[in-house]
């Protein structure tokens, strides 16, 4: 089978919301229901997005609550994202990205800590897996707008202002979900704290420098074989995936560090002032963290005295505010209650194999 008629019928395949049009709306025209886009639909017991949107995944994601995540792009017919090697790609008006959160869940709606979904929107039985929200970045003429819809029943509903949810997690334990509000999106998505313009995170050339959760072909050459790429040039980044055993440490924690840390910890982020920087760029060593004293941390710092203490991990601030769930403390500050302990472990190997001294 060819590569052009493979990606012709994952395209068909990979959906079921009909014949329908995707609907672009203007800012003052929001519809209330999330299937008014025409994106992403619940049909009965399934989950089924548009035939038009693409699917797809990150190599390593930001952590949130152990949530799953399904992703999908719209790019108006005829047009393409503009390729970069470090930043987001340069989408036309139009374009819609959406990412839905849900949990898999017993007879009990008990949330089990499963990371077993196929990475296949057909594959979510809606009897097995909890919707709890979906979040959609629309591409306006004057950027991007951020927008929550929080399920309830067979459909979701914009919640401007966000929402908290409490979910069993089994043993008495009970998780504190927050659906963040529009503005709370911009403290992640303000990427450039300067102009506080929005931009997605996501889709960058080393997050989608992989093999489609579906197909199994990569990312983004599907998407430049199938014209929603354009101007792309070889060869492509990629950050590293959590689990992958291949990938050297060093590069598997850069790469956690970069997509749960590195839209805020940046030269031009809303964390710029600490002077941590920890998006995936070559940059001295004290920029980095190593040995280096926080800047306005208070609290947060732990008691210890460097964010990097090389090989200990027990003494630096990283690892500290990683690791707790106290607000006051935890980053990032957003988007987690609980602690990511497979994250939290590659960063303490990580460090505790540095060597060096701090005087």
């Amino acid at each position: 089978m060819t590569l052009a008629l493979l990606s012709a019928l994952l395209l068909l395949s990979v959906g079921g919301c009909g014949k329908d049009e995707v609907s672009h709306y203007q800012a003052d025209q929001y519809p209330r229901k999330l299937s008014d886009w025409g994106l992403i639909k619940q049909q009965g017991n399934s989950l089924s997005v548009h035939p038009d949107t693409v699917v797809y995944a990150l190599n390593t994601a930001l952590f949130s609550d152990y949530a799953q995540k399904l992703r999908t792009v719209y790019i108006p017919q005829g047009q393409a994202a503009t390729y970069h090697p470090v930043d987001t790609f340069d989408f036309p008006t139009g374009s819609i990205i959406t990412k839905t959160f849900f949990y898999p869940v017993n007879a009990d709606q008990i949330v089990l800590n499963d990371a077993s979904w196929s990475g296949d929107p057909r594959d979510i039985d809606t009897r097995e897996y909890r919707l709890v929200e979906t979040r959609l970045l629309v591409k306006q003429l004057d950027g991007w707008d951020a927008l929550p819809y929080v399920w309830s029943g067979d459909d979701a509903y914009l919640t401007l202002t966000g929402d908290l949810q409490q979910f069993a997690l089994g043993a008495g334990e009970t998780l504190n979900y927050l659906v963040p509000s529009k503005n709370q999106c911009a403290s992640c998505h303000a990427t450039n704290h300067t102009d506080g313009k929005l931009l997605p995170i996501g889709p960058k050339a080393r997050h989608l420098n992989r093999p489609h959760p579906v197909s199994g072909l990569n990312q983004l050459e599907r998407w430049q074989h199938n014209g929603q790429l354009q101007q792309a040039v070889l060869p492509f980044p990629a950050n590293a995936a959590l689990d992958d055993a291949d990938a050297g440490l060093a590069h598997r924690a850069r790469s956690y560090l970069d997509i749960n840390c590195g839209h805020c910890h940046n030269p031009n982020g809303a964390a710029d002032t600490s002077g941590l920087l920890l998006d995936y760029a070559d940059y001295p060593s004290d920029k980095m963290g190593f040995c280096k004293p926080p800047i306005a941390a208070g609290s947060g710092s732990g008691g210890r005295l460097y964010s990097i203490v090389p090989g200990h991990a027990d003494q630096s601030i990283l690892s500290f505010r990683l690791g707790t769930t106290k607000p006051a403390a935890m980053m990032p500050e957003l988007g987690r209650a609980l602690t990511h302990a497979e994250g939290v472990k590659l960063i303490n190997e990580w460090i505790d194999s540095l060597s060096g001294e701090c005087i």
